[in-house]
């Protein structure tokens, strides 16, 4: 199937697994990756790991044949819907985590910017060249990537269409981690730094810090104080001060 799901302990994971095509997005590809979402979250998983097949490329972008199919009317219905079912990954009740082990470029990049961490191996390389082909990205990426690198990072790829490397992303901060080594079990050991905290925190901190450059300060500090003050209600908040104080390590129930 051109996406696999699967489990590894506490983790979805979710492959898009046409190789032989760089593990592209066809309009097909991402309605299966939304339905490998909904597994997901039907699962008691505690994290979404994506990834592509082989060796040679996380997602190498959209399927340009399909594309050029397109009247602007369906393009552009085409391009809302991508981006809908990527913002998904931006409200799931558990954290996403894109683990790049090739190229990562036009929608293929879209994609990973929108999980909430992004590792990769060192030969990775990562881009939006969609000016190359005398168009724009269209599944989010000139809107997340200026909020992850900043305006002017985000319009010297954006406009050059070139590749990052894997040392400079890591640099700018379009990626986490670099893996050296094998890169599933790299990416599943930086993923548990967060699966073991109390999911129902997590969730309500990323609100915090995912809204902060839509917000005044002013504004996002209010949201702050109520989002924290929210948090000291939780089951878990209880569970973590007392773990703390008693010199033992906290068992959350996320709740």
């Amino acid at each position: 199937m051109p996406v696999e799901f699967s489990r590894l302990d506490e983790f979805a994971l979710i492959t898009l697994n046409r190789p032989e095509a760089l593990n592209a997005l066809s309009f097909s590809v991402v309605e299966e990756i939304d339905a490998a979402i909904d597994q997901a979250v039907a699962s008691d998983a505690r994290a979404i790991v994506f990834t592509g097949a082989g060796d040679k490329a996380f997602c190498a972008g959209a399927d340009i044949n399909e594309l050029q199919s397109l009247n602007p009317v369906g393009f552009r219905t085409q391009m809302r819907r991508g981006q809908s079912v990527f913002s998904r990954l931006d409200t799931l009740p558990i954290l996403s985590f894109a683990a790049i082990n090739g190229f990562a470029l036009g929608g293929g990049m879209e994609l990973a910017l929108a999980c909430t961490f992004r590792v990769a191996v060192p030969s990775a390389r990562l881009g939006v060249p969609e000016v190359k082909l005398g168009a724009i990205p269209g599944y989010g990426g000139t809107q997340r990537l200026p909020r992850l690198v900043g305006e002017g990072r985000a319009l010297d790829l954006v406009l050059s269409g070139r590749f990052a490397d894997a040392e400079e992303a890591e640099r700018i901060g379009l990626v986490h981690r670099v893996i050296e080594g094998d890169l599933m079990e790299g990416t599943l050991a930086f993923a548990r730094q967060y699966t073991g905290m109390s999911l129902a925190t997590l969730r309500l901190a990323r609100e915090s810090v995912t809204g902060a450059l839509d917000r005044t300060v002013a504004d996002g500090l209010k949201v702050e104080a109520d989002l924290a003050a929210f948090s000291f209600t939780l089951e878990d908040a209880k569970e973590g001060t007392s773990a703390f104080l008693e010199k033992r390590k906290a068992v959350f129930k996320d709740r």
